[in-house]
């Protein structure tokens, strides 16, 4: 019997209204196109002064443990980033520097970032992709990146941004779908270490 997956979007922009969520909208409307899932977003930006001056996760608020959690428990996590300065910002690795180690293990992860031009499309392979290599996580094999002239506002409006995202989904719709049937699959526990998925 099939359930509806858990996505968490993390939002690392400055803006809950931005190009990166006009970008990680597209990708959750696509995936709610072939499959049911539940949408949940964190933005980081928005987690007030128990997150940015934390340094250990013992210093942060119920609400801020509540955001990380639900990052740790998704079925399927999305990565959304401006690009600053070359990488991700700082506020969006703060959030992750919380993050237990082992509690993003074989979850599938769709890597989305946006940027002035083109010039910056790599920096899904360079920084974000080995940040969740390092967590263990099943990065999905294509991310997604779509640059300020594709958009109009926060709205995609380049249909080549479209089909990309379209046909990377596709590649890995049997995996989510082989999460999404089993019924018997238990909520992570980050504390009990890596958490058995199929392999993307």
């Amino acid at each position: 019997m099939s359930r509806a997956l858990r996505v968490v979007v993390v939002n690392g922009s400055p803006s809950r209204t931005s190009r990166t969520m006009g970008l990680a909208s597209l990708v959750t409307t696509t995936l709610e196109n072939s499959i049911d899932i539940d949408v949940h977003h964190v933005n980081v930006y928005a987690l007030g002064p128990t997150f940015t001056g934390a340094t250990r996760r013992e210093e942060i608020s119920g609400h801020v443990e509540q955001e990380i959690r639900a990052v740790e428990t998704a079925d399927i996590l999305v990565a959304a980033v401006p690009v600053y300065r070359a990488s991700y910002p700082g506020m969006f690795k703060h959030f992750f520097d919380l993050v237990d180690q082992y509690g993003l293990a074989n979850k599938p992860v769709i890597l989305v970032a946006t940027g002035g031009s083109d010039r910056h499309a790599l920096v899904i392979e360079y920084a974000l992709r080995p940040l969740f290599a390092f967590f263990q996580a099943a990065t999905i094999p294509v991310g997604f990146y779509a640059n300020a002239g594709d958009f109009d506002g926060a709205l995609v409006l380049n249909s080549e941004v479209y089909s990309r995202i379209e046909v990377g989904i596709n590649d890995v719709l049997p995996i989510l779908r082989a999460i999404s049937d089993d019924s018997t699959e238990a909520r992570p526990d980050p504390s009990a270490g890596a958490v058995h998925r199929p392999n993307l």
